[in-house]
């Protein structure tokens, strides 16, 4: 009997072993299927968002084919027409540009020259405002006074005329009262000669 019971507990150990086992491996088993269940539900998921995606992303594009169809339908003959009335008018611009082109040439020109004569009228009325000393003194002693060469040569002559006279006279009456101061002459009771 003890032969049976040491069998049979033996027959149990190795049972209650089996079981510890296949529970273990039932239990991985498990634990495996739930991951793999959470990890399907991910990708389902996933996969129903990439298909909603998938869905508005093809919807988009059929709306935009639709816009290009309605575009190429309505749009480009409408931008067909309008290139060829722009190159109509490119070309008949073409033909008047020159003449254009000349005409403000012309008034360039002519409003160059009005405001060159605005200038010298302006400078001709300036010199005229000049007090006379001012003039004489620019016309004298410059040489960017607004007058003819023979002017200015002449009054320069004058002037260097004038300049010796008086010199010439200043040099005569320091001359005499140095004599007359030499010789003790008294003013006004003798008159020198």
């Amino acid at each position: 009997m003890n032969a049976r019971n040491h069998a049979q507990h033996a027959c149990s150990h190795n049972i209650e072993e089996v079981v510890k086992r296949t529970s273990k491996r039932i239990l991985q088993y498990e634990s495996q299927m739930q991951a793999l269940s959470t990890k399907l539900t991910e990708g389902l998921s996933n996969f129903r968002a990439m298909d909603s995606l998938m869905q508005g992303s093809l919807d988009e594009l059929k709306r935009d084919t639709q816009h290009a169809k309605h575009a190429l339908e309505e749009h480009i003959p409408c931008i067909h027409e309008e290139l060829h009335s722009s190159l109509v008018s490119l070309e008949e611009l073409s033909h008047t540009l020159p003449q254009i082109q000349s005409h403000v040439a012309e008034i360039q020109r002519i409003y160059d020259s009005g405001r060159e004569k605005a200038k010298n009228l302006v400078t001709d009325l300036n010199w005229l405002n000049t007090e006379w000393h001012e003039r004489w003194r620019i016309i004298i002693f410059t040489n960017h006074s607004p007058v003819s060469w023979w002017w200015t040569a002449t009054m320069r002559v004058l002037f260097a005329v004038a300049f010796m006279t008086f010199g010439w006279t200043a040099w005569v009456a320091i001359a005499g009262a140095y004599t007359a101061h030499r010789q003790r002459l008294v003013w006004g009771e003798r008159l020198m000669s």
